[in-house]
């Protein structure tokens, strides 16, 4: 029997000493590859960006990331650690919509980023709401072809859908972590507004979908730690949200009750695209907003694209209608003129070469713009709901948020509550007022796996017309705790 025990010992002692032979001849290639990430992570780190202010001290980060060798893809990024302990700070991947429309120029130049350009275009400013107080902070330019993001296979731009940008997104993600393998085990989170929710209602739930599906099939070890995703003025459900934009209208008095009444008579909203009477009828709802900012109806309106806007409107064939339907969803903003003092500074070749950004020099012949035209009007927009996605997702235990500027014309908080009502979840909570400082800073309403809340006096880029709001929003869904109510 002892003898018996001691083989036994033996062979124990053996398989231990493979096990830890073959680990040790493992570390050099694990410590090359840590090396490498490490060194890639500094040729990427931005020091110091024209016009930042002296502080507090930004830890950022911005270059390319390939997503397909073969085409020569690459999509640019800039990332900022948290504030105060990154390393225990959720990652949160922020997305702009259009689609076509740079994350970089809205979201972290204008909206949540630490570094804001300033009024005149000149340099930055702190942002004291900046999303960073939260989480560390990603932004993408998506798809190629938007900002500084790039294809060198042309044909990469011509036909461009939801399909395509979640897995080129997903592909960033999967090389970005092995780039920064600090963050793959963080809690991550997705958030963006406009398209990227059909614009935030697409491109969020569906790369959320996408990065699910495939963790179902992955290992532990190689999975992206997903937790949830939350969205802002997405347009979600064609109907509900073009119902939603006709009734906004009519109830802010943007139109009148001849014209709402006729659009509701020739228009059911059952198809994508405008025809006959019905995109008359439209054309004539748009062109009231000629003279207000239809993002955010009670903002002043930057008049320096005016005869641009004006120019359009005076076809009254089913193209031009069209054409003016997107340039609409497209220019957004509160600061009236915000969107040119961002080219501005975005088109300096110090602060290029400061980002990383224009490397290949593809955008030489021409000015880095906050939206693309060209995908804009080339991408294919076939899907007229995404409603079922959030049907799905919301059983899988994923924290899910829907927020809504209240002021916002273009997807207004009446489509997103009637999309949201139609998936028919149990509620939690009635909806109620949550607060900030005293005051009614906007109300939600809680659904088994779902919260929809609002913002009020926002349009639709809720974190540049609602900072101090849209930093609360922001945390109470990270920290996955109600919007503050006055007797908590």
């Amino acid at each position: 029997m002892a003898s018996s025990s001691s083989a036994a010992n033996q062979r124990r002692r053996r398989l231990l000493f493979t096990i830890l032979v073959a680990a040790l001849s493992l570390l050099p290639a694990a410590a090359a590859l840590a090396a490498a990430a490490r060194g890639e992570q500094e040729r990427d780190r931005v020091q110091f960006l024209p016009g930042q202010p002296a502080s507090p001290p930004v830890s950022q980060f911005a270059g390319y990331v390939t997503v397909n060798e073969s085409t020569g893809r690459a999509l640019f990024y800039w990332f900022f650690e948290a504030q105060a302990s990154p390393e225990k700070k959720p990652l949160l991947l922020w997305l702009n919509g259009g689609p076509g429309c740079s994350s970089v120029g809205y979201g972290a130049a204008s909206e949540m980023g630490p570094l804001l350009v300033n009024g005149n275009g000149t340099g930055l400013e702190f942002n004291k709401f900046a999303w960073t107080r939260e989480a560390n902070l990603l932004f993408l330019e998506s798809p190629a072809g938007v900002g500084f993001s790039y294809s060198n296979t042309t044909s990469d731009l011509d036909s461009i859908d939801d399909g395509f940008v979640a897995e080129d997104t997903y592909a960033f993600l999967k090389n970005w972590f092995n780039r920064f393998p600090q963050y793959k085990r963080h809690d991550f989170y997705i958030a963006g507004e406009s398209y990227a929710g059909k614009w935030a209602g697409h491109y969020v739930p569906q790369l959320a979908e996408l990065v699910y599906e495939r963790n179902r099939h992955l290992e532990m070890k190689q999975r992206i730690n997903l937790k949830g995703f939350i969205v802002g003025n997405a347009v979600t459900d064609y109907y509900y949200d073009e119902k939603g934009l006709v009734e906004f209208a009519w109830s802010h008095s943007v139109i009148s009750d001849q014209l709402y009444k006729h659009v509701t008579n020739v228009c059911n909203f059952r198809t994508i695209s405008f025809t006959g009477e019905c995109a008359h009828a439209m054309k004539l709802v748009y062109t009231q907003y000629d003279k207000i900012d239809i993002y955010n109806v009670y903002a002043p309106k930057c008049n320096a694209d005016e005869s641009a806007m004006s120019s359009s409107s005076g076809s009254t064939t089913e193209k031009t209608t069209k054409k003016k339907y997107k340039r609409l969803r497209m220019y957004s903003g509160y600061d009236p003129c915000y969107s040119i003092h961002i080219e501005d500074y975005l088109n300096r070749i110090d602060v290029q070469k400061s980002l990383h950004a224009n490397i290949s020099g593809w955008i030489k012949d021409r000015r880095w713009s906050i939206c693309s035209d060209s995908i804009f009007e080339n991408y294919d927009e076939n899907i007229f709901t995404v409603r079922p996605l959030y049907s799905k997702l919301v059983k899988t235990g994923l924290r899910v948020w829907v927020y809504s500027g209240d002021m916002d014309g273009r997807v207004p908080v009446i489509g997103s509550r009637y999309w949201v009502e139609a998936l028919d979840l149990p509620i939690k909570s009635q909806w109620q007022p949550w607060y900030l400082n005293n005051q009614v800073a906007g109300r939600f309403i809680e659904y088994e796996g779902l919260t929809l809340a609002t913002v009020r006096g926002a349009g639709h880029d809720v974190p540049q017309d609602k900072p101090a709001e849209a930093l609360v929003l922001i945390s109470s869904f990270l920290s996955d705790r109600q919007p503050p109510r006055r007797d908590s």
